[in-house]
């Protein structure tokens, strides 16, 4: 599991299941002077501890897997000598040699955890080639940035369509485009604005590679500045669910895989929520409420503080890593949405009318909202209990659901 922190303070590392420390050192791109989400100063977790990497030999290709690990879509530059700052404590890795096709840093050939004869104005950095910023922006939705001639410039909307934003989010790793916002969305931006008339087949592999202007050549102002939201590695399926309710289902390894329920909770929801810009989180429902998946469950004891930007950031037991059934599938409600059941339930007429039903959860409450379509006194009846209502009903019961 690989972390990324807009402070200078590093999580501890997950534990699996047996409640040993997990072997893999954890990386870690940390904010310093100019430093974003997926650019800045890199650091492994070794030996209880985080350390720096030495730039002797650092290149594209290793700033290529960091990117990799990092979700972060394809390096444009490997910065040497500090560019984001220098570290303190240990420098674990010198002499990094990567192909570029390795699935950590540490699969690299290097010297050794704490082998080196550098200082840390040696530290190493990477920096991307786009990124997703402004108000209200997450991992996979934002303002368009990408990085030119030292310096981010934003993206003028003139033609900015679906296809162009189905780019970015394959860079980005953020699977595929929702929606392409023009007119400043997500706030104006700031500095150039590198790219206008961009025309993108859908094919491309970045952006820069698409028909466009040329760099700097544009008749825009920011308030054009052209955004996207992408569907991210994430989603909410199965029965009952919305595009902000459902089995939360996440991509790994080139196929879809549910969570297990073990620890989950609102603070996780939260999380899916927020990466699905869905609003905040109203239930955290287990036991596979949205109908059992199939295949892999590719996450179990999901740990999230509730800030994290996306659920793979949060501490859980590594993918795959369970000892779980389908049965126990976790599922989010998100406040984007209104949940629509529409329920025949027995009058006291004895007549059967259609009422809506609106349920979300909270905590181990499961609650309700009845808009009745009568408005003479009625009797709900359930397995429990019978009471008379009239208008509007808001349940909250423990226990099955009213049926």
């Amino acid at each position: 599991m690989l972390n990324l922190f807009y402070n200078e303070a590093h999580i501890q590392p997950t534990l699996n299941l047996s409640g040993h420390m997990n072997e893999t050192p954890f990386l870690s791109v940390l904010v310093g002077s100019g430093s974003t989400r997926c650019s800045g100063r890199v650091e492994v977790y070794h030996n209880n501890s985080w350390g720096t990497v030495c730039d002797d030999g650092w290149d594209l290709n290793d700033a290529q897997v960091v990117c990799r690990q990092l979700n972060c879509g394809s390096a444009l530059e490997a910065p040497h000598s500090a560019n984001y700052g220098a570290g303190t404590g240990q420098i674990w890795l010198d002499h990094v040699t990567c192909s570029g096709g390795e699935s950590s840093l540490t699969e690299c050939q290097h010297s050794g955890f704490g082998t080196n004869n550098c200082g840390h104005g040696q530290d190493a950095g990477v920096i991307y080639l786009i990124r997703l910023a402004g108000s209200g922006s997450t991992r996979c939705s934002g303002r368009v940035e990408v990085y030119h001639n030292n310096s981010f410039g934003t993206v003028c909307d003139d033609g900015w369509d679906l296809n162009d934003a189905e780019i970015v989010c394959r860079q980005l790793n953020c699977g595929t485009a929702r929606g392409a916002p023009r007119s400043a969305h997500f706030g104006a931006g700031t500095g150039q604005i590198w790219l206008d008339r961009v025309t993108c087949s859908g094919s491309e592999g970045s952006l820069t590679q698409c028909q466009h202007g040329g760099f700097g050549t544009n008749n825009c102002v920011h308030n054009q500045d052209a955004g996207v939201v992408c569907s991210d590695l994430i989603r909410l399926v199965g029965s009952g669910s919305t595009r902000c309710s459902g089995r939360v289902e996440i991509f790994h390894n080139n196929s879809w895989g549910t969570v297990c329920d073990d620890s989950w909770d609102l603070n996780d929801a939260q999380v899916v929520c927020r990466e699905l810009n869905c609003g905040t989180a109203l239930g955290a429902p287990p036991f596979a409420q949205f109908g059992a998946g199939t295949g892999q469950i590719w996450l179990d004891n999901v740990t999230c503080s509730g800030n994290e930007e996306s659920l793979a950031q949060c501490q859980h037991n590594g993918f795959g890593s369970n000892k779980c059934g389908h049965d126990h599938d976790a599922g989010a409600i998100c406040s984007g949405e209104n949940f629509f059941f529409p329920i025949i339930y027995t009058m006291s007429d004895t007549v059967n009318t259609t009422v809506s039903l609106y349920r979300f959860f909270v905590h181990s409450l499961m609650c309700f909202i009845l808009k009745l379509s009568v408005s003479h006194q009625i009797k709900l009846h359930s397995n429990h209990s019978m009471q008379d209502f009239n208008g509007k009903i808001f349940i909250c019961k423990r226990g099955n659901f009213i049926s």
